[in-house]
């Protein structure tokens, strides 16, 4: 098919059925997390009472806005979400909805979920889809639905496979095969009810293990068949269902779940409902469309291309990804290790010789210090964080901080996870390998 005929192909209109379900169920997803955060007391919790925030290389200047203005912030947040489920002022909405979630989602490193990235990615497609085009207000107000262009939906798809299917190639490496950590993870859970005792044994912690990666190498390009698709589909949701049962994994079983369903036929909702024996109305929508501007198509296909390459980064780095954290953040590396340990920086004043033992777990959340503990790019953080505050309160012109860290990966012996040795103010924050002062893995 040469460069013309697939954006002919493209640009083909489709029913608007299936795009708008996503959206409804994109904005009530969003509109429970939003509320669960005020119902938690999760953004005092987790954003204002912190004394210290970790911040996303390049974006360290960003900061919780003053007084109530992040209570404020999260209530926009809702509301975007609340227009974007009944479709009205959908693109204004949009926009608004992928700003303001991305802010809350760059405001401190240790909150980083793979769901919250795959809603930041989703807001940022669905901004440029017209997903409005039917069951909205909009359309209301409009008069009519209108069909949307195929790429609408195959933008999403794609973005979706990508996820399903680097959620399998992730897995192939020695701890998850030898059945780590999930038989951490499945030994803490034994007590759940009926469920519970099933995990446990080891048969079941290899053959969820095993299962995973079929599930997602295989089932992931099966969906894209129609003989295969509702099998797989009906398997997804046993694994999210499982997983949302099991783990504490918010909302993102169910947004992949959502996902999926767009890889049926765009008219599905429509036959569904039928198949149901509820007799719907005939959704007559009109056909006329525009063809679609050639910057678009540049901006999602170079959107995507970097979402299809981005994961692979942590090949530019030495090392175990696992154990160095450099390259796993935005790559789908989903539930691969679990980490443990504890952190005691040593402050010293190399003018007097005078030197301090500071014990973060005393300043930092729990979260915050659990996280720490595991990632070098955070203890170097608040190295440097530890620097300006003992140069400025007990106004010294330099100070010297080391870090003694001990951590765990995959219930392995604890070992030191940075050089204790090294002047962590001396190491600049960088998106280059880390060199030396991150130690060796297992």
């Amino acid at each position: 098919m040469n460069l013309k005929k697939w954006r002919s192909w493209l640009d083909t209109p489709i029913a608007p059925f299936s795009l708008a379900t996503f959206r409804i169920l994109f904005g009530l997803l969003m509109c429970w997390e939003v509320i669960r955060y005020f119902l938690g007391n999760w953004i005092e919790r987790f954003y204002l009472r912190p004394e210290f925030l970790f911040k996303y290389y390049g974006f360290e200047w960003l900061q919780p806005w003053p007084g109530d203005g992040l209570y404020w912030h999260f209530a926009f947040v809702g509301l975007c979400a609340l227009l974007i489920t009944v479709g009205l002022f959908y693109r204004l909405a949009m926009w608004g909805f992928f700003l303001s979630f991305s802010y809350i989602f760059l405001l401190d490193q240790a909150r980083y979920l793979n769901h919250f990235y795959l809603v930041c990615i989703i807001a940022f497609v669905l901004c440029l889809t017209p997903a409005h085009h039917a069951w909205s207000l909009d359309a209301r107000r409009h008069g009519q639905m209108r069909s949307v262009p195929r790429w609408a939906v195959v933008s999403l798809v794609a973005l979706f496979e990508i996820l399903l299917l680097y959620a399998g190639i992730v897995k192939i490496n020695p701890d998850w095969l030898n059945g780590d950590p999930l038989r951490l993870w499945f030994n803490n859970r034994a007590s759940i009810p009926i469920l519970g005792p099933l995990v446990a044994g080891d048969w079941a912690i290899y053959a969820a293990s095993y299962a995973a990666i079929i599930l997602h190498l295989l089932g992931a390009p099966l969906l894209f068949f129609k003989r295969t698709r509702l099998f797989v589909f009906l398997a997804y949701c046993v694994f999210h269902i499982t997983n949302a049962i099991v783990f504490t994994i918010g909302i993102f079983p169910w947004m992949t779940i959502a996902g999926t369903l767009l890889f049926f036929n765009a008219d599905w909702p429509i036959q569904f409902s039928n198949k149901l024996g509820i007799r719907t109305r005939a959704y007559r929508y009109s056909d006329s469309s525009t063809p679609t501007a050639s910057w678009l198509f540049l901006v999602l296909g170079l959107f995507l291309v970097l979402q299809a390459m981005f994961p692979l980064r942590h090949y530019l780095y030495p090392g175990d990804v696992a154990w160095t954290e450099e390259g796993h953040r935005f790559a789908w590396r989903m539930k691969l290790r679990t980490k443990h340990g504890h952190a005691t920086f040593r402050i010293k004043d190399p003018t007097s010789g005078k030197e301090w033992v500071v014990k973060p777990e005393n300043y930092l959340s729990k979260r915050q210090y659990r996280y720490m503990v595991g990632r070098p790019d955070m203890i170097l953080q608040y190295a440097h964080y530890l620097e300006g505050v003992w140069m400025r309160e007990n106004k010294v012109a330099d100070v010297e901080v080391r870090a003694s860290v001990w951590c765990s990966l995959n219930g392995k012996p604890q070992r030191l996870l940075v050089d204790p040795d090294i002047d962590l103010t001396q190491v600049e924050r960088k998106l280059w390998p880390a060199a030396n002062w991150i130690l060796a893995s297992y």
